[in-house]
């Protein structure tokens, strides 16, 4: 990395404030949180290594759980709503709701999953969870000593 006055530019651009709300709709629609330009996902829900503009390094991104979490939660509020308002105007039997909801719940988790990934993948850039910082997990999460320096 070149050296400007006693910093690498990559530390220098590691200190620099990070906006949260642009990371996340940037994540949102599948682009790299960093530059905008370059691709997030190189496949449904498999996140590329790296950007291929900027260079941002996604390979340590930990998005796990959340993501099917959130679309869960979503998914379910528009379903519930959407069956109490059909069972008021509409008669139908249960197994008719079930042709209807289910299939509309499947489409909506598997179309809101990947943008929901990119805007956790987005939180934790802005964030600097992650590695996302410039440091591993692992000094993040390494025990402190309280001992008395005497």
């Amino acid at each position: 990395m070149l050296e400007y006055g006693g910093t690498t530019a990559h530390s220098a651009h590691q200190d620099a404030p990070r906006e949260t709300s642009r990371a996340v709709k940037r994540g949102l629609l599948g682009r790299c949180p960093q530059c905008g330009d370059g691709k997030l996902f190189k496949s449904y829900l498999k996140p590329a290594d790296e950007c291929a503009v900027c260079g941002e390094e996604l390979y340590h991104q930990r998005a796990d759980d959340f993501p099917p979490y959130l679309a869960i939660f979503i998914v379910g509020h528009i379903v519930v709503a959407g069956f109490m308002m059909a069972d008021s105007w509409l008669i139908l039997e249960s197994w008719q709701h079930l042709m209807i909801w289910i299939p509309i719940s499947i489409v909506l988790c598997l179309s809101i999953l990947p943008p929901l990934k990119g805007a956790v993948i987005g939180l934790q850039w802005a964030l600097r969870m992650h590695g996302f910082g410039g440091e591993p997990d692992e000094l993040a999460f390494a025990p402190v000593s309280h001992e008395d320096p005497q």
